[in-house]
């Protein structure tokens, strides 16, 4: 039986030099394949003109760049041969909001599924992009917690996400805030933030990526060291006890010691870092709530994103009102901390914050 052939998407610049000796292609190969893959977005090897037809012949018998057309059809059969492939395949299925939002649902080579959010509104283009297949938090308030972990994303099924979406050229940001939790798949989520932002790369700023985390610390430290993104805490309550009935990651990561490890950086100037803050009717949206979390994040530069809860099945919690958030907001503010309430985008398709679960997961157990 023929091995299948390797992917392409998501490999570094020095990966990518190792693929060139490999093939006993020059080195300067390396940088010529990154400009394919990632500037000029190729779809083959065959694209990849600049390449001797020699050398594209012997990358392509080891590898492929894999991207499909769009299907709702189960996935196609690679091709044979063993080697290489680009690895950028189209969504399986796209379902479009009233408000322009766009969920799209991809199949992963286990044949589970993920979901990736993409958001316009005026001048931004965003992408919410999954990182696990499932997730191990197990949030109370989360579809995607609720479908338990089925696995890590590679970094070229994170990126193909981005890669292969209609809106891929128009997009001004990237969000790690879909399935999963980003800090459990440190390495993949980082070596695809590395496609985006190194030269060889897309060469984006770092300022036009945000990485979410429920505060898993010696990851999300490495995270803030290693690169330059933008920072999102899910905190959802500042008070220990509740905090772990509602997110059992409080035992071994409590948001006290998350918010004093995060102090030690600079986030006063290009850099931001929010905190995540979901609002359920009477649990966590008085003023007690809001005096303890400016407590909580005294002396920080920090803005407090406020979150409307989009009930999910099984869950008893109510979302706080609009009269209840808005006091909430005006009381951070009052105390010095900056607070917004989040526009809900893509309720009616169950793409809205917390609702993500990969719709055909359970097809596929």
């Amino acid at each position: 039986m023929a091995e299948e052939k390797k992917k392409l998407l998501g490999l570094s610049l020095a990966d990518l030099e190792a693929v060139a000796a490999e093939m006993a292609m020059p080195r300067f190969t390396a940088k010529q394949m990154a400009q394919w893959l990632y500037e000029k977005r190729a779809t083959t090897v065959d694209e990849m003109t600049n390449l001797s037809k020699s050398n594209r012949a012997r990358l392509s018998a080891r590898y492929c760049v894999g991207r499909e057309a769009p299907t709702c059809a189960p996935r196609r059969a690679r091709p044979a041969g063993g080697g290489y492939c680009v690895g950028r395949e189209a969504p399986a299925e796209a379902m479009r909001s009233v408000d322009g939002t766009v969920k799209y649902l991809f199949r992963t080579a286990g044949g589970k599924m993920i979901e990736s959010v993409y958001i316009p509104d005026a001048d931004r283009a965003t992408l919410c992009v999954s990182s696990q297949i499932g997730c191990k938090m197990n949030c109370s308030f989360c579809m995607t917690g609720k479908q338990g972990y089925h696995g890590d994303l590679t970094a070229a099924e994170i990126l193909n996400q981005i890669f292969s979406i209609p809106e891929s050229l128009t997009l001004t940001n990237i969000v790690f805030m879909g399935m999963g939790e980003p800090m459990d798949n440190y390495i993949e989520v980082v070596r695809a933030i590395a496609v985006l932002t190194e030269r060889w790369g897309l060469a984006w700023s770092p300022k036009r990526i945000t990485v979410s985390s429920i505060g898993k610390l010696g990851d999300l430290k490495r995270l803030v060291e290693q690169t330059d993104v933008h920072i999102a805490i899910s905190v959802h309550s500042p008070y220990h006890e509740e905090r772990k009935r509602l997110m059992p990651v409080e035992n071994a990561f409590p948001i006290k010691k998350v918010m004093t490890m995060l102090r030690d950086y600079d986030f006063a100037h290009q850099r931001r870092l929010s905190v995540e803050y979901i609002m359920w009717a009477g649990l966590n949206d008085d003023e007690a709530h809001a005096d303890a979390l400016a407590k909580l994040l005294e002396g920080q530069k920090v803005r407090v994103n406020l979150i409307r809860f989009h009930a999910i099945p099984g869950s008893e919690l109510k979302t706080s009102d609009e009269r209840r958030m808005t006091a909430f907001r005006d009381r951070l503010n009052s105390l010095g901390v900056t607070c917004t309430i989040r526009r809900s985008r893509g309720e009616d398709i169950m793409a809205a914050c917390g609702m993500l679960a990969g719709r055909k997961l359970k097809d596929n157990k």
